[in-house]
Parts: structure tokens; C-alpha cells; sequence
């Protein structure tokens, strides 16, 4: 096969397809190996600017499988950074998300593109609803374990993945010694994009779910699947429909960017102790 009939199968085999990717990231970077994986969510992003030195930053679109992200708020970029340990972490700006209907394969291709990189653990942040009255808008929040309700899996086939501890207690009670007063909870996937109305929030609550999204569960799964260890953080943007005001998007970037300097700080001396 030609290089263009080789990508064109890759496209039927997600694991392929990541590979590819990973030799891409490796060859534009000048880094063969990154450690650390990172999804970096509403609210997070200028972690990227301070939890090492950048070695390169690679506009999405110039990896296989990636695409501009759609969502406004995410970078629509790939960043290689070394870490002060020596370390590099790869920081994934281009999520792709359910509700854009490119499929469960896209979803989860940045996870799985990091651990074809050599990526052994998995930070995966996101802005989302706030359940639990417990936890106020502009609060960083463990994610000690989910609810995935999108009714989908980006695992294929019979294979069989044990999800006990998919949210490592090791790297939470890492994070808990970066920042103790870290609060812990449930996260529910919702496919999005609309907002949640009160009477599901309500059911919601009665299930166990304590915040609430539209990412970060399914990619969870692939990172389990792909034999990383996971950590979860959310930053609560809102409370959930029902509990505060009416949702919007913009309300969300907006308690983003007030949050970003403290979130960045706090997500560098998580990374530092990994």
C-alpha cells in the first residue's frame, strides 16, 4: 500500500488511526515519548501555559483523526510541554464531543492517540453543572466516579473492561495532598448539547449524580481500556437547571476565564507530583 491507502485503513481501525497520530505528534514535536496525557475543559486551558516549558504547539488539523474543535473555549491545538521532572506531557486542546455527531470513535481519539504516544496516566478536566448544592460555581472537583447516561461505549467487540477505581483513588489522594480541601463526586455524561431540564436534574440526584456534563465519562472508559490511570477534575461553571438562574454557554466561558488562573495553579502542582 501507498501512504494515502494506508491512512484511508487506518481510518477503520481506531487503534491504527492512533498510531498514526502518535508518530505524527512525535514527528512535529521532536519528542518520541509523552508521559502524561491531558484534556484540558472549559476553565482550564491556561494550565497549558504553566505546568512546564512548551516545546511545540501543532494546530489540530495536521494529526490524523483530529479536527478544529467546535466548541468555543477549547484551543483547537495539540501542545508538547516538558515538565520540571523531565517528563513531557502531551495537552489536547482539540476535544471532540458527542453532540458534534462525529461519532464515539472521534470522541475518544485524543485519549487514545496519548496513550499511542506512550501515555501511562490520563488528566481529563472539563466545566460542568453542579448537582450537589455542596459544590459553588467556580469550584475545582474530583471526580470520584461517573454516571455515563450517553447510552454509548467507545469499546467495540467483546472485550470486557473492568472500570473499579476507573477514577484512581492513587492519583486523587495525590491531588488531595496538592490541594486538601478538594471535594469529591459523582459525574453524569449527558449526549448534549441542550442543557439538562429541573425534572432531570432532580432524577439525576436521586441516582447518585452530583455534577453533571457532556464529556470526559466516555473517554474515561477508552483511557481504562488503553491501560492508563485516570484522574477527573470538573470545574463547577453553574448550578444545575432547577438550582440558580437559566443555563447559558456564555455563562459557562464566563466562569471559566474567572477561574482559570487558580485552576492553573492548582493543575501544575497536581501534574508535579505525578
Amino acid at each position: 500500500m501507498n501512504d494515502a491507502q494506508d491512512h484511508a485503513a487506518s481510518i477503520d481501525d481506531p487503534a491504527a488511526l492512533a498510531a498514526e497520530a502518535a508518530a505524527a505528534i512525535a514527528r512535529l514535536t521532536g519528542v518520541d515519548r509523552h508521559d502524561i496525557g491531558l484534556t484540558l475543559g472549559s476553565g482550564w486551558g491556561k494550565a497549558a501555559d504553566v505546568i512546564g516549558e512548551t516545546v511545540a504547539v501543532i494546530p489540530a488539523e495536521q494529526v490524523p483523526g483530529f479536527h478544529v474543535s467546535g466548541v468555543p473555549g477549547h484551543s483547537g491545538t495539540l501542545r508538547s510541554i516538558r515538565l520540571a521532572s523531565g517528563k513531557h506531557a502531551l495537552v489536547i486542546g482539540a476535544r471532540t464531543h458527542f453532540y458534534e455527531g462525529r461519532g464515539v470513535r472521534a470522541v475518544v481519539h485524543g485519549v487514545r492517540t496519548a496513550a499511542a504516544a506512550g501515555a501511562t496516566t490520563m488528566i481529563l478536566t472539563n466545566g460542568a453543572g453542579g448537582i450537589d448544592p455542596a459544590f459553588r460555581a467556580g469550584e475545582p472537583v474530583l471526580i470520584s466516579d461517573h454516571l455515563n447516561l450517553t447510552a454509548a461505549s467507545p469499546i467495540e467487540g467483546a472485550n470486557f473492561v473492568d472500570l473499579t477505581d476507573l477514577y484512581a483513588s492513587r492519583l486523587r489522594d495525590l491531588a488531595r495532598e496538592a490541594e486538601p480541601a478538594l471535594q469529591q463526586g459523582v459525574y453524569v455524561q449527558l449526549p448534549g448539547p441542550h442543557y439538562e431540564t429541573p425534572a432531570e436534574i432532580h432524577y439525576l440526584r436521586v441516582i447518585g449524580g452530583q455534577i453533571v456534563g457532556m464529556s470526559t465519562a466516555l473517554e474515561a472508559i477508552a483511557a481504562r481500556q488503553a491501560g492508563m490511570e485516570v484522574l477527573g477534575l470538573s470545574l463547577i461553571t453553574n448550578p444545575a437547571a432547577g438550582m440558580g438562574d437559566p443555563l447559558s454557554h456564555e455563562e459557562v466561558l464566563a466562569e471559566g476565564k474567572a477561574a482559570e488562573p487558580r485552576l492553573a495553579e492548582l493543575l501544575s502542582r497536581v501534574v508535579a507530583r505525578l
